[in-house]
């Protein structure tokens, strides 16, 4: 197709999503650059894993900087969810519906939940189909929990690798993170992962239960939200003064074997 083509923007968000009360208490001029959310004032076109979140987002960013278009006018269109399984027999989502209007020449925003999209989520598929397409992509400067969390720690920042989810099942979940701690011990490299908000508790009891004593863990919760925290300390001290970790605000959890 000929013609000039929109730029899709990589739009960060809060990391406040699902935090009761965080989107009232927090400016998202507190979290965002000023220019991030000027640019996400005047588009009209978006891809987010989910619409209504990202409505509440646009609101978010009308009390700072009016939007372009009237919300009801902006078209928000949710990626599709990948396989199940991450099998490769089945069939990836076709995403090139998706780069209509930047194929028309409009821009068009791609915005996660929480944090910097296509890092540690989904849409990381429509990035690689915008470049195969020769579309621009432009990151835009915002908060990774991930990043926030490494830098809090005081673990290693010179090599470092994120691990996702680890498995729910408690047996193959200690046997993870025995693995992680070999691997962090060899590489002296600290590892990051993430857990779902009721289970954070579960998560730290595993860590406690498994890891050496020497071995330090940190853990950064509700990170950028009011009465956010992060904790580094070896398993010995945890286990001398336990931490309860509330259930319903995203943490991140890092370990660094000794």
């Amino acid at each position: 197709m000929s013609g000039k083509r929109g730029t899709l923007y990589l739009v960060p968000n809060a990391l406040d999503f699902g935090i009761a009360g965080a989107d009232e208490a927090v400016s998202l001029d507190e979290v965002l650059p000023l220019g991030v959310l000027r640019i996400a004032a005047r588009l009209e076109h978006w891809v987010a894993e989910n619409a209504r979140s990202t409505r509440a987002f646009l609101k978010r960013v009308e009390r700072v900087v009016p939007l372009a278009h009237a919300l009801q006018q902006i078209g928000i269109v949710e990626l599709p969810r990948p396989p199940k399984g991450g099998h490769k027999s089945v069939a990836a989502p076709d995403l090139a519906p998706l780069l209509a209007p930047l194929l028309a020449g409009h821009d068009l925003g791609l915005i996660s939940e929480a944090g910097l999209p296509a890092v540690a989520d989904p849409g990381a598929a429509l990035v690689q189909a915008a470049h195969a397409a020769g579309i621009e992509v432009v990151a835009l400067p915002g908060p990774s929990s991930l990043l926030l969390a490494l830098a809090a720690s005081g673990l290693n920042g010179q090599s470092f690798a994120f691990v996702g989810y680890l498995p729910v099942d408690a047996p193959a979940r200690a046997a993870r993170l025995r693995e992680l701690e070999a691997l962090s011990r060899k590489a002296q490299q600290t590892q990051l992962l993430i857990e779902t908000p009721y289970r954070n508790g579960a998560m730290l009891d595993a860590m406690l239960a498994h890891l050496q004593p020497g071995t330090r863990i940190a853990v950064s919760c509700g990170l950028t939200a009011p009465g956010a925290f992060t904790r580094s300390d070896t398993v010995a001290r945890w286990r001398a003064q336990p931490s309860a970790l509330p259930a319903d605000r995203p943490t991140v959890f890092a370990l660094l074997a000794d």
